[in-house]
């Protein structure tokens, strides 16, 4: 059957409303946005421009109605090789200053800053599923602890690199990684800097599932999207708020939390399809 004119302008419309970037590839299909780091002969390693349009492009996946879901991933051997180097030497002359207070604020500054980027998958009001194959470092597990859930290919491997290089991880891996793992092993994990694997991540409840290959881990995280996608939106975005707030918050709170947004929430277009799809046998059709 053909498609109508209406939809084929609508998809036009939103490929050229896709965002190009020098270190991200990004595309839409399906209500399901996939953020790919696209540095594969860097190992994906995260420099001054991917750090910003990491950000830039979920707030893009926040702000486009019809990206229900974002699936995180790399392109090459490595998931994300952690924070480029060359980045890290070249921090010196960015903050340069002849007096030290203010020096040491700049940095406090860039730090901040770089927080920010990776809490903008928090932010982002979609749910973002991580897919990781191969390596997994330093800044990588920073970012992956900003994901909802977190998939790996049975070739993964993780390690909290920081240590051995004289410093303490500072963008989210120690603030996030306790409420995912618990404190002893991310204790552990992160006074030694060791390598881990697959089993182990799962095992420690750091991802949710592994899979036998990429092939099947990409299918896979794309075929748990897609189930996301399928819901509703308005209550899926609900879902992500009410269940960041609980984390962070405690159970009184929480509750008085979602409270107030069913208040305002719960009667909504979305609440009547899925009764009357429900009724009907049929699947649900929602506004993004």
């Amino acid at each position: 059957m053909a498609i109508p004119r209406w939809e084929v302008a609508k998809r036009i419309q939103i490929m050229s409303d896709i965002p190009v970037f020098e270190t991200l590839a990004v595309t839409l299909s399906d209500h399901v946005a996939t953020v790919r780091l696209n540095r594969p002969e860097k190992a994906n390693a995260m420099n001054a421009a991917m750090w910003q349009e990491i950000r830039q492009a979920f707030t893009w996946v926040d702000q486009m109605p019809e990206a229900r879901v974002a699936v995180l991933l790399g392109e090459g051997k490595y998931f994300c090789a952690g924070i480029d180097l060359q980045m890290m030497m070249g921090l010196g002359s960015n903050i340069a200053d002849d007096c030290d207070g203010r020096m040491r604020e700049k940095l406090r500054r860039v730090i901040l800053d770089l927080q920010d980027t990776l809490t903008s998958l928090e932010r982002c009001r979609k749910p973002v599923l991580a897919a990781i194959a191969g390596g997994c470092i330093g800044g990588g597990i920073d970012l992956i602890t900003c994901a909802d859930m977190r998939y790996c290919a049975s070739d993964a491997f993780f390690t909290i690199k920081e240590i051995d290089i004289g410093m303490v991880a500072d963008v989210g891996t120690l603030q996030r990684l306790p409420k995912l793992v618990g404190q002893g092993i991310t204790r552990e994990l992160a006074y030694t800097g060791r390598q881990f694997d697959a089993a182990e991540a799962r095992e420690i409840g750091l991802v949710n599932r592994v899979f036998d290959s990429r092939e099947a881990l990409y299918a896979g995280v794309q075929a748990i999207a897609a189930t996301i996608a399928a819901k509703s939106p308005l209550s899926i975005r609900g879902t992500k708020e009410m269940l960041n707030y609980a984390r962070d918050h405690n159970v009184a709170d929480s509750l008085n939390y979602i409270a107030t947004w069913n208040a305002a929430m719960l009667h909504s277009k979305d609440l009547t399809e899925a009764m009357s799809a429900n009724m009907a046998r049929r699947a649900p059709s929602f506004k993004d």
